[in-house]
């Protein structure tokens, strides 16, 4: 197999619903080459439900700077996939990771794992095959293609696969039915949930991590899932964007990347068994000021726990018809996180099943090594 170019990933604030200065600098400053960027992963200011349209405002701010700053057309930058969570709830902040190839001149050689990236698109996912099992295989075919494509051919050495598939809306709703098909249902933020869980199933199952699933335990058999996948759904796509992150020896670098789970809400050891596994040096019980400037970003999914509880302790999250427990979620689990991190910039993204345990969710970390 080919060795791929070895990564360059910074992460970068967003100050406003259409900044994409932080890309266009990192370009002007050489940090890396437009026509190199990989793929983009991040979160948005928005209220993280179907009509978050500051996905869509980040995502046509970061392609123009593609276009502007680079040689692809038009048509090769709409390829780029940009996978934006929205619900910056808490202390979270809107921010980008950016992956990029690098000329292998300017890294450092290592013999050691370093950070891969592969990228893919899937077939389209039509309405009606959102939640069923050709949802799963369609997924399951785009990671594998990813996975080639970084390089990599053992599962175990990926530690996170973060996606971007349509969840349905009225529009898509009526299309199936125009054409005899019916939906997995017509309630379309639970389609989000329903849309990142099948994912997830279709991940695991290209990683060798479970069998292919029956109709039946899509979004139900809770003790099924991916220790590294991480699923975002929304109006922006009709099919599956996949970026494929893991480590592969000769790629230089220095980078790598790592995973773990948190096993509850509150599992900040979790965060730090994937910050850890990196190859950061840490001491047994660590803390912040331990990790310097070495930790570029972490990437996590939440889920209230469907038992209605944490650590034997009763909450409201799933009984409150005020806040939608997304939000209390992702904003609880935002500020674990930050904790851990030092910095509220952090990926944390809501609707976890299949993602980790239940009531949990996945962790991947990505690290500095110098």
């Amino acid at each position: 197999m080919t060795v791929p170019d070895p990564i360059e990933v910074r992460k970068i604030p967003i100050e406003s619903v259409t900044d994409a200065s932080g890309l266009a600098r990192l370009i002007d400053d050489g940090v890396l080459e437009a026509d190199r960027v990989l793929a983009v992963v991040g979160k948005t200011e928005g209220n993280g439900g179907v009509n978050d349209y500051t996905r869509l405002l980040a995502d046509r701010a970061f392609r123009e700077v593609l276009l502007a700053k680079g040689t692809r057309t038009a048509d090769e930058v709409a390829r780029v996939p940009l996978v934006w969570s929205g619900g910056t709830d808490g202390v979270l902040s809107p921010h980008a990771t950016v992956f990029a190839t690098a000329d292998p001149a300017r890294v450092p050689a290592s013999d050691e794992p370093r950070l891969s990236v592969g990228v893919a698109m899937s077939e389209v996912i039509l309405p009606e095959d959102i939640g069923r099992p050709a949802m799963v295989e369609t997924v399951a075919a785009g990671v594998r293609e990813a996975m080639k494509t970084a390089g990599i051919d053992d599962p175990a050495d990926v530690h996170y696969v973060q996606t971007k598939t349509p969840l349905l809306t009225l529009d898509t709703i009526n299309d199936a039915k125009t054409r005899g098909r019916d939906v997995v249902t017509e309630d379309t933020l639970k389609s989000m949930d329903i849309s990142n869980s099948t994912t997830a199933l279709g991940i695991a199952v290209a990683l060798g991590e479970i069998e292919a699933p029956s109709a039946e335990q899509i979004h139900k058999d809770l003790a099924l899932y991916s220790s590294v996948a991480s699923c975002s759904s929304g109006v922006e796509l009709d099919r599956a964007q996949i970026v494929v992150v893991g480590n592969v020896r000769g790629v230089g670098g220095r980078y790598r990347a790592g995973h773990g789970v948190m096993k509850d809400a509150l599992d900040a050891d979790g965060i730090w068994d994937a910050v850890r596994s990196t190859g950061l040096d840490l001491p047994e019980r660590p803390r912040t000021s331990d990790l310097g400037d070495r930790l570029v970003n972490v990437f996590i999914k939440c889920e209230a726990d469907p038992g209605g509880s944490v650590r034997g302790r009763r909450n409201i999250m799933l009984d409150d018809s005020d806040v939608h427990w997304h939000r209390q979620i992702k904003a609880c689990v935002g500020g674990v996180a930050a904790s851990v991190t030092g910095d509220p910039a952090v990926f944390v993204s809501v609707a976890a099943v299949h993602q980790g345990p239940s009531g949990g969710g996945t962790v991947a970390a990505i690290a500095d090594l110098g």
